[in-house]
């Protein structure tokens, strides 16, 4: 499995994304006068062109295999139930927080993947659930030690995208409260008492992503793209900012421009500047490539 890392092309082109789209924002980042002496975020971006058949359908094995070869190179181990051990017990009550959009749900095979690498650590498959919707009323959830949050990447009406911080606005019972100033209050969902603390890891699936829409609830399979890929990481700001540029410039290449959106994604800048939940500076994430990179864009 080819390994691709700190290509210094990629990092002064999502750095230049990374001010454009800030200063669009507003926001006083300009001239990298926010980078600090941190280190950087890693995350995992992990590719296969044969994910999915001639007919559209998703190889499971194919998949299982990605997450597999993802979850170890995030966490430095060869072996797969290594890696997931230093993610859960045996002892952990683990919710599987999925999407359920019914044109772009996530795919039951991740989701399988999932679920069977967490029962081989020795979590019992009493403990364990996967929801979307009803993760409220779900006893799983409910009294849940670790969460795993998993979803597909695509626009979103209220929030420019749909990614790894929202995906978690159904931890609450008035998700429409936090549509406001295009869902900037997201991130704060993550310290609810049912969420805090608990997420061991994130995985945006990018195996189809639909990167244009207009609208709530828009849906056009000319603007999905067959991506074929997962990005994994702990980092929900990281991962999603990643995201974001990674729609912004699929639709550059199918437009030939950047068609606007109906909001602009700024909860992933107010998650890192105002909750601290992560890092939205694209300087800072390290983007760790394994597999197929024909047309990764990033």
């Amino acid at each position: 499995m080819k390994k691709v890392r700190g290509i210094k092309r990629r990092d002064f082109i999502l750095g230049t994304i990374y001010s454009a789209f800030t200063t669009s924002l507003g926001l006083d980042l300009a001239a990298g006068k926010e980078v600090k002496a941190e280190g950087k975020v890693k995350v995992v971006l992990i590719r296969d062109e044969d994910v999915l058949d001639r007919q559209g359908n998703i190889n499971s094995r194919i998949l299982g295999k990605m997450l597999d070869q993802g979850v170890c190179e995030f966490l430095g181990e060869k072996k797969p139930i290594q890696a997931w051990r230093k993610l859960v017990q045996p002892k952990d009550i683990v919710g599987i927080k999925s999407n359920v959009w019914f044109f772009l749900p996530t795919p039951e095979e991740l989701e399988d993947a999932i679920r069977l690498r967490v029962m081989e650590v020795g979590v019992p498959k009493k403990n364990i659930g996967i929801d979307d919707r009803e993760i409220l009323n779900n006893p799983v959830f409910r009294s849940s030690t670790a969460l795993i949050n998993v979803r597909p990447l695509r626009t979103h009406h209220w929030s420019g995208i749909g990614g790894c911080i929202k995906n978690y606005i159904m931890f609450v019972p008035s998700p429409w409260l936090y549509h406001e100033d295009s869902c900037s209050p997201l991130a704060s969902i993550w310290n609810k008492p049912m969420v805090k603390g608990k997420t061991r890891l994130n995985i945006l699936s990018l195996i189809r992503t639909q990167f244009y829409s207009r609208g709530p609830h828009h849906f056009d399979r000319r603007f999905v793209n067959e991506y074929k890929g997962l990005l994994i990481g702990n980092d929900p700001v990281a991962l999603d900012a990643i995201g974001a540029q990674l729609l912004k410039l699929q639709r550059i290449a199918y437009f030939g421009e950047d068609r606007p959106l109906d909001t602009t994604p700024k909860h992933i800048f107010v998650a890192d500047k105002k909750y601290r939940l992560g890092v939205s500076d694209l300087n800072r994430i390290e983007i760790f490539k394994l597999g197929w990179m024909e047309g990764s864009l990033i």
